[in-house]
């Protein structure tokens, strides 16, 4: 299976790894017990993506396409990073194989769940 060099790049030295112990939010995708599973944690400040984090089980696709799309949402309003596709996740990683395309959602999907976990968690606290 031949990988584009942002790929090998991405998985060779995958940015953000690790956990948030304080996050604003926290989403996770996959199955441990039979894929690919996914866990970012996010800190927001401001509405925006402060910090983020991952830890990821998976094939290098998956680890890579995580640690670049990380990377580009770091920064973003948490409204406008969660309209981050998986054609972009793609895209930032040079293409995919055909047989690993399944991978680019990953991120996606789970920063989803996390902004979720945001704002519910400051909906709790809204009315505490």
């Amino acid at each position: 299976m031949l990988y584009s060099p942002d790929i090998l790049e991405h998985f060779s030295n995958p940015r953000n790894v690790g956990e948030i112990p304080d996050a604003s939010g926290v989403g996770s995708v996959g199955d441990p017990g039979c894929g690919d599973a996914l866990k970012i944690w996010i800190k927001v400040e401001d509405e925006h993506i402060a910090d983020i984090k991952f830890k990821c089980l998976g094939c290098p696709a998956a680890i890579a396409t995580t640690s670049a799309f990380t990377e580009y949402v770091k920064g973003m309003h948490v409204n406008e990073a969660v309209e981050v596709d998986a054609e972009k996740v793609e895209e930032l990683v040079g293409g995919l194989p055909e047989v690993k395309r399944h991978c680019s959602v990953l991120g996606p999907a789970a920063l989803y769940n996390a902004a979720i976990d945001y704002v519910f968690r400051e909906t709790v606290k809204r009315n505490e």
